[in-house]
């Protein structure tokens, strides 16, 4: 904007200096010089008055940009059913996932008496250890292919409707023992986690496609927050579950650690229902 006015300014003073010389014979050099004089004082009052005045910035010269911010103040994340509604199936899936961790582990050192896997803590770890481990393989390597194929939504869905019969086979696990026990263990164990992240992954991209690119930080920072909350009442309600089934080891109804299992299979099967319409909305691009 400066060299604009700059140019400008040098430009009508070579042409006021040119009609300066053809009026020359006219007038007389006193005259000529004071209004020459007065001409480029008022040029330069013009100058300092826009390089005074607040110039255009780049949403300016950028109507895209300046019409997506103005978006970004309209829009109410919290009135984005599409976000909504996955933050909430999120929650669901998040505090199931935080309770079986809980269990998991009480489950494997419990006494078999109780239904449990009598395992030490040595063994719980080297468990969760190659689990990690599958699982890094299986964000690498697995989850992508299958995800191009079926999409985030149905690689949710599935991998929340297979968690369901491999948990209810969790107590008849524990009748095993010695190596063909540790074998299974290891492979359920490894399973279940890789259904589980599946189903976390595929909520993510959900979300992240519930909203415009802009919005993404706040939406993820609005999920972030819920599933933290949600997440708290996983283990206290895990840990409390599991007490209450030990002490109902001769229930006629589902004993000892087959609730536990068949609460977190509730739990699973809510969430798989909240995937489909007209709960769960996907945001049309």
């Amino acid at each position: 904007m400066e060299n604009k006015v700059l140019r400008h300014m040098v430009n009508s003073d070579d042409y006021f200096n040119k009609n300066s010389g053809m009026d020359g014979d006219e007038e007389s050099d006193d005259a000529s010089s004071e209004s020459v004089g007065e001409r480029i004082n008022e040029r330069c009052d013009k100058y300092n008055l826009l390089e005074a005045s607040p110039v255009g910035s780049d949403k300016d010269d950028d109507p895209l940009e300046a019409e997506e911010e103005r978006t970004t103040y309209r829009e109410n994340l919290l009135l984005n059913w599409p976000l909504m509604s996955t933050i909430i199936v999120y929650c669901v899936f998040s505090m199931q996932e935080i309770a079986y961790s809980e269990i998991f582990s009480l489950w494997a050192v419990s006494e078999k008496r109780y239904g449990g896997l009598s395992f030490s803590s040595q063994d719980v770890g080297i468990i969760l250890a190659i689990s990690g481990f599958g699982l890094l393989l299986f964000q690498l390597i697995v989850y992508p292919r299958i995800e191009k194929i079926i999409g985030p939504l149905m690689m949710t869905r599935l991998s929340a409707a297979l968690s369901i019969p491999l948990l209810s086979s969790y107590p008849y696990i524990a009748m095993l023992s010695g190596v063909a026990l540790h074998i299974v263990v290891n492979c359920a164990s490894l399973l279940r986690n890789a259904l589980s992240v599946s189903v976390v992954t595929g909520l993510f991209i959900l979300l992240n496609d519930a909203v415009p690119q802009h919005q993404r930080a706040a939406a993820n920072g609005i999920s972030m927050t819920a599933m933290s909350v949600s997440k708290a009442f996983g283990p206290a309600g895990g840990g409390s579950l599991f007490s209450w089934a030990q002490m109902r080891q001769d229930a006629a109804f589902l004993p000892g650690d087959q609730m536990v299992f068949f609460a977190l299979n509730m739990l699973q099967l809510i969430g798989l229902l909240l995937t489909f319409k007209p709960f769960l909305a996907q945001r049309h691009v």
